[in-house]
């Protein structure tokens, strides 16, 4: 009879944004808008990068990686909130938050690679530009980016089976918008002591490590620039960094405010989680479209092979 009970704690339920219908209504369109917008600039992104000549260079191969990944999260995040708006919260299954949690997290911790691994990119282009085109060469560039994808999907993979066998006995309520770790770790019976070391490892891995490249590529950039004599060139090595240095930025910002700083309350934790999750990816795109002529010149080009058609 204990262990019936126990284990009686199938499905969870999201609270959502506990507020009136008139917001929740804006919000549902809001995200509807975003959603939509988020969808189509990163297919563009992946398309231009896929098919303009011009845009077959390393930096903008691993652009095309990031959008995808932008669209895993969003794709895995909003159609359900969109849900739990219209209903003021609603149930989920535990097989479905796994996997919501599986796919979030997987494609989080690759976000993170590809990032360093963009800025590993960028330091070999301003810091060994002769060897830049031996070194960064297209195969190179895809297993790194295979890399990432398995090496961020496996990880979580093992945190996540670990996630799957925890017991549930009650209460089953979750005060979020998604399926993230902490919420669920919350609710159960277990004892989570195991799980809380594999997060610290995995931070480690594919938080620590990767943010730690990235500092060091940019202080290595910086360096290197600062010695180039010309403004004008100091300034044109600069700009090739810029996109990413934002992404980067914006990126690490809202990831870290939640997870070194969990002791923030629920509400602030639900929109800084939505900034990273919802609107990052959105930003991503225009960022890079905004602050890059090539990406302007690829647009260009398909627009007036359309008019030759």
């Amino acid at each position: 009879m204990e262990e019936k009970n126990l284990t009686e704690v199938t499905e969870f339920y999201l609270l959502g944004f506990q507020v009136s219908q008139d917001l929740r209504m804006f919000l549902f369109g809001l995200f509807s808008v975003i959603y939509c917008g988020t969808i189509c600039g990163n297919l563009l992104i992946i398309t231009l990068v896929s098919t303009s000549k011009i845009l077959h260079t390393p930096m903008y191969f691993f652009i095309s990686q990031l959008s995808i990944s932008d669209i895993v999260v969003i794709t895995d995040i909003v159609p359900n909130l969109l849900h739990v708006l219209l209903n003021n919260g609603a149930a989920i299954t535990l097989i479905d938050c796994i996997t919501q949690l599986y796919f979030f997290c997987g494609s989080e911790a690759s976000e993170c690679l590809l990032l360093a691994v963009m800025s590993y990119d960028r330091y070999v282009a301003i810091c060994n530009p002769l060897r830049y085109s031996t070194i960064m060469t297209s195969g190179h560039c895809v297993i790194l980016s295979i890399t990432c994808w398995l090496l961020g999907f496996s990880i979580i993979l093992i945190l996540i089976i670990k996630t799957a066998k925890l017991i549930f006995c009650g209460p089953n309520v979750i005060d979020h918008v998604f399926c993230d770790l902490v919420p669920l770790l919350e609710l159960s019976c277990s004892d989570t002591f195991i799980i809380h070391i594999q997060i610290y490892v995995i931070g480690v891995v594919v938080v620590l490590i990767p943010s730690t490249t990235v500092v060091l590529s940019y202080t290595s950039i910086v360096r290197a620039v600062l010695r180039i004599p010309s403004s004008t060139g100091r300034q044109k090595a600069f700009s090739t960094c810029s996109s990413h240095l934002i992404v980067v930025s914006i990126f690490y910002w809202t990831m870290f405010s939640i997870y070194i700083f969990p002791n923030l309350t629920i509400p602030l934790s639900k929109i800084l989680s939505l900034l990273y999750t919802v609107l990052t990816p959105l930003i991503n795109p225009i960022i890079y479209s905004l602050r890059n002529k090539d990406i302007g010149k690829a647009v260009q080009e398909i627009l007036y092979k359309s008019e030759i058609w």
